[in-house]
């Protein structure tokens, strides 16, 4: 999948506060201090930025005494070229109300557009952990591949 961009170097960032990072396979990581998010790219930490929850995690996220501090979180990331909500489980997880949480699915389910829209933050559902990892290692590839075609069509243009 990524022996097309050998060429390219990428290393992904995990902010040192993470409890249980993801495992990447395709690409070097390293723990970092990040600003916002839990996962970026080392050298690009301004400008990609994935915030990762589980469907437990949001759930909570969504609930009056925790919604203000995430909501904080995401508002950080709307100055990001790149960004992400990442949840770990599937929407069918929350309509079916498998999370440890007093709010119901449907609740979750507003909150999550409410959010998608008031942040301009795409959400991202992966089924597994290692599908979280695969989708991050290829947008951080995408993400580094676009910024070097445009380092390539600057350093033309002052020649």
């Amino acid at each position: 999948m990524f022996s097309k961009f050998s060429d390219i170097q990428v290393t992904i960032a995990i902010d040192s506060r993470e409890r249980e990072p993801l495992t990447f396979t395709h690409l070097k990581s390293v723990r970092d201090t990040l600003y916002s998010g839990d996962y970026s790219i080392h050298g690009m930490k301004k400008s990609f930025a994935i915030e990762r929850k589980t469907v437990d995690d949001l759930a909570n996220c969504c609930l009056s005494g925790n919604r203000a501090r995430f909501e904080h979180e995401l508002h950080r990331l709307r100055g990001y070229r790149f960004k992400r909500l990442l949840i770990i489980g599937t929407r069918e997880d929350i309509i079916a109300g498998r999370y440890h949480s007093r709010i119901i699915p449907k609740a979750v389910l507003a909150t999550l557009g409410t959010f998608e829209v008031r942040y301009d933050l795409p959400v991202v559902f992966c089924s597994t952990p290692e599908e979280a990892a695969v989708s991050i290692e290829r947008w951080a590839v995408y993400c580094s591949r676009e910024v070097m075609k445009l380092a390539h069509v600057l350093s033309k243009s002052f020649q």
